[in-house]
């Protein structure tokens, strides 16, 4: 999949700082890797493009 240490990762600005996040990966053609913040090479997971924009819809949709 994707170097699990050198990517450029990025979390939501929702996040809190305590360092219990979620992180993303941009840039990678129809995936979008996903990782825990605690334990950043560890597995990651390899969501489709397409399913992660409807995610990131619904939680938008669901905050209002």
């Amino acid at each position: 999949m994707t170097d699990k240490t050198s990517a450029e990762w990025r979390r939501s600005t929702y996040s809190s700082s305590d360092g219990k996040c979620v992180e993303v990966r941009d840039g990678v053609p129809g995936v979008v890797p996903v990782r825990d913040s605690k334990v950043p090479g560890g597995p990651q997971l390899a969501v489709g493009a397409g399913a992660w924009g409807a995610f990131v819809t619904s939680l938008k949709s669901d905050l209002g």
